[in-house]
């Protein structure tokens, strides 16, 4: 079956130190709240340090019924921003919000 590329969105994600456990959240100004958790390649967490921020194609799911996450497909590119880009991407969200 295809992925249905209409339910993702761009979503900035920064790798983050949660008690001895790097995981992923999204960006503070955005859409998604930053404690919603993300769901994504190991290597976000593995191949780069904590801290650092990604522009990602994600979809809000849930699994059965569960919480709520951000899905990132596996396969995508990992995409890795800059403090000026980050900015420059919220800035752009700000701008088209409704």
């Amino acid at each position: 079956m295809a992925r249905d590329l209409s339910a993702y969105r761009e979503v900035a994600v920064e790798s983050f130190n949660d008690g001895g456990t790097v995981r992923v959240r999204p960006v503070v100004g955005q859409a998604y709240h930053p404690l919603l958790r993300v769901q994504c390649a190991r290597a976000f967490v593995t191949d780069y340090p904590v801290g650092t921020r990604f522009l990602v194609q994600a979809k809000l799911t849930d699994r059965l019924g569960g919480p709520p996450f951000l899905y990132v497909y596996h396969g995508d590119p990992i995409t890795v921003l800059n403090d000026a880009q980050t900015k420059r991407f919220l800035a752009e969200f700000r701008r088209g919000r409704i």
